[in-house]
C-alpha cells in the first residue's frame, strides 16, 4: 500500500506543477465539471460518483469508488473572445478659430473588434481515493477551478481613457474640467505647456494604456476528501479540506491608475500568488436500485490578498473564491441507462472584487482630494459586477456492453452580470457562455484500466451593455465561443 500511495503522490506533485498554466472559463469562470466522463455529461456527478474526481463535486461520493486513481488531460480554447465597441459613444461641439467641431464628450473605446489572443490552455487533473476499510476511504483530489484569461495585443482597448501625455487639465467654459486642446491651427492639438490654474493630467504617460492589455487568473485546487458510508452502506457522507492557490497578473490599465487609491498597485506588477483554505461537505444516498440523491456545499475559500494588485482588486486586493452549492440525482430508467440531473448554484454574490459594482460615478475618484470608499482598491471598490449563478445539468450514461459506456449532456447557466449597464469593465473577463453541450465515452480494457475521452461545445454567446459611469453612450458587445477535449485513465488496484 505503501508504493501505491507515493506512486499517487508522484503524479499528484505533477499535476501541483503544471495545472498553474491552465485557465477555464465555463460557469462564470468555474469549470462546467470536473473528471473527463464528469465533463462527457455536461458536469453532473453530486448523486454519480464515477471516478475520483468526483470529489470536486461531492465529497460523499468517494465512499462508493474504491482503491483508485484517475488522470486526466483537457484541451481548453475560449476562442473567440473579446468585445465589439459600438460608434455610439457622447460628443461635444467645441468652438475654434476657424467654428465648431465635433469632439467626443469624454472616455470612449475606440469603434472596432477587439478579439483576445491565447486560444489553446493545457488543463491536467488527478485523483486518488483508498479504502481505510469497509466503510471509511481517504482520497486526494488535485483539479483546476477555473480562471480568467484576456490579452489585447493589438490595440489598447482603454486607449482613450487617459489624456494624452502631460496634457494640462483646465476649466471649461461650462463650467466642467477636461483636458485643454490648441485649435489655432484648426485641429485639436493636446495642450502641455503649463498654464495657471491648470494641472498636468498625465506625467510623462504614467496614465496612458499599454498593450499587451488583459489579465490571467489561475486557480489549482487540492481537496483531501474522507468519506464514511453509514449503517445501512447504501449512504455516505464526506469532508475535505480544501487548499486553493491562485495566481494573478494584469497588464495594460494604467488609465485606472487614476481612479485607485493606490495607484502603484493596479497594473504591470508582474505574477501575484494568493493562498487560502475552505471546506467541502457532501451527502450521497441511494435511495433504492433505480434512485440516488446527493447535495454537497463548498464553502467560501478565503484567500490570502493580491498585494501587488491592492489597488485592483476591493479591499487592499481581496479575492476569495467564491461559495458552491450542489444537489443532484440520477436515475436508472434501464439497468444499462442513467439519466442524472445536477443543480448548482455559485456564489458569485460573495466576493466583493467580483460582485461590486462598476455601475458608479467615479469622477471622484480623480484628483488628490480623499478618495470615496468605492474608489478601486479601496473597502468598497468597484468590481466586475456580477451575481450570483445558477447551472441546470443534464447528463445521460449508456452502457452498449460491460466494457464501453457512451455519455452526453447538456447544461445551462443564468447571466452573470447584474445589468446591462456594466459591460465594459468586463472587456477583461467576457464570460458570456450559457450553454454547454458534451459527449464521450469509456472503455474498459480489463478489470482494472478504463479509458475516456469527452468534448464539451459552448456556442457562441453575447451580451450587449454599456457602461454610462465609464464611457457615458457608448454601447458595445461582450462575447465568448468555447471548446474543450478531454482524455482521461483509471486505475483499479
Amino acid at each position: 500500500m505503501k508504493s501505491r500511495v507515493k506512486g499517487a503522490l508522484a503524479v499528484a506533485v505533477t499535476v501541483v506543477v503544471g495545472l498553474p498554466t491552465t485557465v477555464s472559463a465555463t460557469n462564470g469562470y468555474f469549470s462546467h465539471g470536473w473528471g473527463v466522463k464528469s465533463k462527457a455529461m455536461a458536469g453532473v456527478a453530486t448523486a454519480l460518483p464515477l471516478d475520483t474526481l468526483v470529489s470536486a463535486t461531492n465529497p460523499a461520493g468517494m465512499a462508493f469508488i474504491g482503491d483508485s486513481f484517475d488522470v486526466g488531460v483537457a484541451f481548453f480554447s475560449p476562442s473567440p473572445r473579446g468585445y465589439e465597441a459600438n460608434s455610439d459613444y457622447a460628443t461635444q461641439q467645441v468652438q475654434t478659430p476657424g467654428g465648431s467641431i465635433t469632439m467626443p464628450a469624454g472616455s470612449f473605446v475606440t469603434p472596432g473588434d477587439y478579439e483576445s489572443s491565447g486560444d489553446w490552455f493545457l488543463i491536467p487533473s488527478f485523483g486518488y481515493n483508498h479504502r481505510l476499510d469497509e466503510r471509511s476511504s481517504i482520497g486526494v483530489s488535485v483539479f483546476g477551478n477555473g480562471g480568467m484569461n484576456t490579452k489585447y495585443k493589438q490595440r489598447a482597448p482603454f486607449e482613450n481613457f487617459a489624456a494624452y501625455p502631460n496634457q494640462r487639465i483646465g476649466a471649461y467654459p461650462d463650467g466642467s474640467m477636461g483636458p485643454l486642446y490648441d485649435f489655432s491651427s484648426g485641429r485639436p492639438v493636446p495642450v502641455t505647456d503649463p498654464i495657471e490654474g491648470t494641472v498636468n493630467g498625465n506625467p510623462n504617460g504614467v496614465y496612458s494604456a499599454t498593450t499587451p492589455t488583459g489579465i490571467n487568473l489561475e486557480q489549482l485546487f487540492i481537496e483531501v476528501p474522507y468519506s464514511y458510508r453509514l449503517s445501512d452502506g447504501k449512504q455516505s457522507i464526506g469532508i475535505a479540506p480544501v487548499f486553493a492557490i491562485q495566481r494573478f497578473e494584469a497588464t495594460g490599465l494604467e488609465p485606472f491608475k487614476q481612479l485607485s487609491v493606490r495607484p502603484d498597485k493596479v497594473t504591470n506588477n508582474g505574477v501575484d500568488w494568493s493562498y487560502g483554505v475552505g471546506l467541502h461537505l457532501g451527502w450521497y444516498g441511494e435511495i433504492n436500485d433505480r434512485l440516488a440523491l446527493g447535495a454537497s456545499y463548498r464553502t467560501t475559500v478565503w484567500m490570502s490578498k493580491f498585494d501587488d494588485y491592492a489597488g485592483l482588486f476591493a479591499d487592499g486586493g481581496s479575492f476569495d473564491i467564491p461559495a458552491m452549492f450542489n444537489f443532484g440525482l440520477a436515475f436508472k430508467a434501464r439497468p444499462n441507462l442513467t439519466l442524472a440531473f445536477d443543480y448548482q448554484h455559485i456564489f458569485y454574490d460573495e466576493s466583493h472584487s467580483i460582485a461590486n459594482s462598476n455601475d458608479v460615478d467615479v469622477s471622484g475618484c480623480q484628483g488628490g482630494a480623499p478618495k470615496p470608499s468605492y474608489c478601486l482598491g479601496a473597502n468598497s471598490g468597484v468590481g466586475f459586477g456580477w451575481e450570483s449563478m445558477d447551472v441546470f445539468k443534464l447528463g445521460v450514461k449508456y452502457d452498449p456492453n460491460d466494457r464501453l459506456s457512451l455519455m452526453a449532456g447538456v447544461s445551462y447557466n443564468t447571466d452573470f452580470l447584474r445589468s446591462d449597464r456594466q459591460g465594459l469593465f468586463n472587456i477583461l473577463a467576457p464570460a458570456t457562455v450559457r450553454w454547454h453541450l458534451t459527449a464521450g465515452a469509456a472503455y474498459r480494457v480489463n478489470d482494472r484500466d478504463e479509458f475516456s475521452f469527452s468534448v464539451a461545445y459552448m456556442p457562441k454567446e453575447t451580451f450587449d451593455g454599456s457602461s454610462p459611469a465609464l464611457t457615458q453612450t457608448q454601447t458595445g458587445s461582450l462575447y465568448m465561443e468555447q471548446l474543450e477535449l478531454g482524455v482521461g485513465w483509471s486505475h483499479r488496484f
